[in-house]
């Protein structure tokens, strides 16, 4: 049913975790609506969601950008990466 992907744990587990993300926000937005919105240090009004976007695009481009120019192990872009998610929901 799945061959046409290689599924693997790594990739099940971003899926997982994106679609976590997504139903939090989700349930957020129910008990508190609004989305939150706030102007950030780069002068955006952002919600909650535009947030989770902005830290989502930001991830791909970490990784993207260490595959191309450093490659090797990944732990060191997945610790950028959680450390730009923490900025962009406490600053943006």
């Amino acid at each position: 049913m799945f061959e046409w992907m290689a599924w693997t744990w790594p990739t099940a587990l971003l899926f997982v975790g994106i679609f976590s993300a997504i139903g939090l926000l989700t349930v957020l937005e129910v008990r508190y609506p609004g989305g939150h919105e706030r102007q950030g240090v780069l002068g955006l009004t952002t919600t909650r969601g535009d947030r989770l976007f902005i830290t989502l695009l930001g991830t791909a481009y970490i990784f993207l950008a260490w595959l191309a120019f450093i490659g090797g192990l990944l732990w060191w872009p997945l610790a950028i990466s959680i450390a730009w998610g923490v900025f962009c929901f406490w600053k943006v």
